[in-house]
């Protein structure tokens, strides 16, 4: 889907702020933010959001002398744009979900909350794994946030801490497994049944 939407909205570019400023409607941006979230062009970026601004879907606000870029609620094709914008975070059509296996030894990753567009959801990644490379993490986290055009609230914990916090029946994890979620990687023996038995 994320291709669709670079092919559909003229390249990454463009289709990323897009996303960027529907994922965040009432949030204002400084030009650098726009384009250090996004992981995009410094000179692109400033030439989508002219371009952008031109047609009235994000507004430019002054403010000490500093520049904000805003998005346009009243923009004639702003429900529908946020809309279609939802239907594309949805797994597994994030390339960057794919890598998650390359930041260390990942014994369980579920999804929920903004990747299935449950707005319920107090998470939206769980990762439980040993020799986790924070570097790799923070790359893959970073983009994630970018491609989805939102913060990602995720939780790492051990292998141990899991078994721990389940048999102990945490309520952060109940709520996760009970809820809608999606497994990407489930190496942990006996998970599955106790998910099963929680439904």
């Amino acid at each position: 889907m994320s291709e669709i939407l670079e092919n559909l909205f003229g390249g990454k570019e463009r289709a990323r702020i897009l996303r960027f400023f529907l994922q965040n409607p009432e949030k204002e941006f400084k030009l650098a933010d726009i384009y250090t979230k996004n992981l995009l062009d410094k000179k692109k970026t400033k030439k989508e959001t002219d371009n952008l601004i031109k047609i009235k879907f994000i507004v430019k606000r002054k403010r000490k002398g500093r520049v904000f870029y805003v998005l346009n609620q009243s923009f004639n094709y702003y429900p529908e744009l946020k809309n279609l914008i939802a239907k594309s975070n949805i797994y597994p059509q994030c390339k960057s979900l794919g890598k998650i296996k390359s930041v260390g030894d990942i014994k369980y990753a579920g999804i929920s909350g903004t990747f299935i567009n449950y707005v319920k959801g107090k998470a939206d990644l769980i990762l439980v794994g040993e020799d986790i490379s924070r570097g790799k993490l923070k790359n893959l986290i970073n983009n994630l946030e970018a491609e989805i055009g939102k913060e990602i609230s995720f939780v790492l914990m051990s292998s141990e801490e899991m078994k721990y916090r389940l048999n102990m029946l945490d309520k952060f994890l109940l709520e996760f497994f009970e809820g809608p979620h999606e497994e990407i990687v489930n190496k942990m023996p006996g998970l599955k049944q106790f998910i099963a038995n929680r439904k």
